[in-house]
């Protein structure tokens, strides 16, 4: 009897001992998306979303990251790589989203070309202010990325707090100052807008907007497709010229290298054989960047991959009563071998759209066909990273030579633009080699 007793008491304490580890409020929960609401002076009317991974340093790095035209902070958080690699390396996300004309960051007005100018740029700088502060943030260690509009944004924001920020990449953007005025800034329609000033005037416009500033400038990396219809290729070489100027550095590379297929990449090293501008050329690429592994090619020049953090995961640090937590996409486990991202960015009869495609099956992709239906009168006009045909409201886009394999868990993009009249509703269903996908 007594030894039924004992093991009865001993089940007990294992039972009631496994409950509370259930409910332990120490337990390692997964990292998401939250919304910062009051993060300070808001003359651009953003608002800050804000990724901090569980096995966050520190005194963690800051990543300012910037979507296009169209786009969101949440979008952009989950179409791009970043915070799957700030899980890997520890440091700190900020998704800011835009308010102004289709959703673009202000790149046109005079007070965003001037250092403390009442408009987006203070924003951000206040989402940065929030999180160094909240975080415990490492101020040697803030750097900026963004895509198109963001990319933008990203060269403006290192031109006006150069002592802020350490390093950008900038993916398909326009030199500092390159819009006159609101006018002059067209989502969908900026071919070439910034073309024929020399490396002094666009050095120049950098070192105006800091005349007081004789601190080291930030290194730029920067990126961009030779098909790309919506920013013109040539754009890159203006912000060559541009950061190449500001650093006292030649336009001639210091060296030239292909890190992958179809990539060229051009450094301008200082006479010490830092790198501090680095150009990519992405052949047969259009208005789809970044695409998959270019974010780490941005995080690796931003020195943030070289000590992966060892320490044990902890609960993501508590945030204040106003920081208001939001769902963000899960695209949860599902049976489709296939998760689709549709992003379009519209205007009068107009619009573009990137479509990223993920591989969310065990098997890797070889070849691959995408099928919609329109559910409007939408009609493609061009397109990149596919071989699009369209027949009524019935479109097909097929893989080119360089992109046919999508490994499992692996993306791919593609894009293209095209006119519309009435509404330019986005399609409800997306199919891949026949099968259905999860459609986000």
């Amino acid at each position: 009897m007594k030894r039924a007793r004992a093991l009865w008491a001993g089940a007990c304490a294992a039972l009631l001992y496994a409950l509370v580890a259930l409910v332990s409020p120490n337990q390692v929960t997964a990292a998401t998306l939250t919304e910062v609401t009051n993060f300070g002076p808001n003359p651009g009317n953003l608002r800050m979303h804000i990724y901090v991974p569980n096995n966050v340093q520190p005194n963690p790095a800051i990543v300012l990251a910037m979507h296009p035209c169209g786009g969101s902070g949440p979008s952009f958080y989950s179409s791009t790589e970043f915070a799957t690699l700030a899980d890997r390396y520890g440091f700190i996300v900020i998704y800011p989203s835009a308010s102004k004309k289709m959703n673009c960051f202000d790149n046109w007005s005079d007070e965003s070309k001037v250092r403390g100018g009442q408009t987006d740029p203070v924003s951000l700088m206040s989402m940065v202010t929030y999180a160094l502060q909240q975080y415990h943030g490492d101020p040697d260690r803030v750097f900026a990325v963004g895509s198109s509009s963001g990319a933008m944004m990203t060269n403006a924001m290192l031109a006006l707090y150069p002592e802020v920020f350490k390093a950008g990449a900038a993916f398909m953007g326009v030199p500092f100052t390159c819009f006159p005025n609101e006018a002059a800034f067209q989502p969908g329609f900026n071919s070439a807008p910034c073309v024929g000033k020399t490396a002094q005037e666009w050095g120049d416009a950098v070192r105006n907007a800091n005349p007081g500033y004789h601190g080291p400038w930030p290194r730029m990396q920067l990126w961009h497709g030779t098909n790309d219809f919506v920013v013109s290729y040539s754009e890159l070489e203006e912000e060559i010229k541009q950061w190449t100027n500001v650093h006292g550095l030649s336009q001639t590379p210091t060296s030239t290298d292909t890190p992958q297929p179809g990539w060229t990449r051009r450094s301008y090293a200082d006479s010490s054989g830092t790198v501090q501008v680095e150009a990519y050329t992405i052949q047969g690429a259009g208005h789809t960047l970044p695409m998959s592994g270019m974010a780490a090619y941005a995080i690796e020049f931003f020195g943030l991959t070289g000590t992966s953090p060892t320490a044990t995961p902890t609960v993501t640090p508590t945030v204040t009563p106003t920081v208001t937590p939001t769902v963000t996409p899960t695209g949860g486990p599902t049976s489709a071998p296939c998760r689709i991202r549709y992003v379009p960015n519209t205007w009068n009869n107009g619009f573009t759209a990137n479509v990223t495609i993920t591989n969310t099956g065990s098997t890797a992709i070889n070849g691959w066909t995408v099928t919609w239906t329109w559910p409007g009168n939408q009609q493609i006009t061009n397109a990149w990273n596919a071989t699009i045909t369209q027949s009524g409201q019935q479109v097909t886009a097929r893989n080119v030579g360089y992109n046919p394999t999508i490994p499992p868990g692996g993306s791919t993009d593609f894009g293209f633009q095209g006119i519309y009249s009435g509404t330019n509703t986005s399609p409800s269903q997306f199919a891949l080699n026949g099968t259905p996908c999860v459609t986000e």
